[in-house]
């Protein structure tokens, strides 16, 4: 990359913020459903002068469920649908390891973010991570960036676990389309 300017990033959980989370994971491009307001969202935030990164744990692939190439086609196949509504997403990044393979890149360690940001250059304290995972928020805070925690997917369990995380205020909002707008009226990619 020639640019050398560090720009804040969005960096996107992918199942339960993108697309409905499946209790047996998404194992085919017939089984993506894109939640409601995603689309449009991410329309609206392609224009921001920002990176948008989707930082996904797929152990579908560690689990033998799904190859890593059924993984990229599935990822490729929610790229096409996100560019024809104008959006865009600018890097993936997934870790098809099991749990319990204690590697680097599984969040809620921050290994993606921060692979992320050395490729392409992002100022990690100026970006947010969307998730809705407490291991979505526990990555951000490992990797010093912000974190918005949305209901869909497994975030209206997850709300509740956010006390143990530490006093650090973590805005709870209804979807993807609200966290961006939270992003773009509290001014956070500062």
């Amino acid at each position: 990359m020639s640019d050398h300017t560090l720009k804040p990033a969005i960096f996107l959980d992918r199942d339960g913020v993108i697309v409905e989370n499946r209790a047996d994971y998404v194992k085919s491009i017939a089984e993506v459903h894109i939640l409601p307001g995603a689309l449009a969202g991410l329309a609206q935030a392609a224009r921001l002068d920002c990176r948008i990164v989707v930082v996904t744990n797929q152990s579908v692939v560690g689990r033998g469920l799904l190859s890593e190439q059924g993984l990229l086609a599935i990822n490729a196949h929610i790229d096409d649908v996100i560019v024809a509504a104008g959006g865009r997403i600018d890097a993936w990044y997934f870790c098809p390891h099991l749990p319990e393979a204690n590697c680097a890149c599984r969040k809620p360690k921050p290994g993606m973010l921060l692979s992320a940001a050395a490729d392409w250059n992002i100022d990690l304290p100026a970006s947010v991570m969307i998730g809705d995972a407490l291991s979505d928020v526990e990555a951000a805070h490992a990797a010093g960036t912000q974190a918005i925690l949305v209901r869909t997917g497994l975030g209206h369990r997850h709300t509740a676990d956010l006390a143990p995380v530490g006093p650090i205020d973590v805005p709870v909002v209804r979807d993807l389309a609200a966290a961006l707008a939270h992003i773009a009226t509290a001014q956070l990619l500062t």
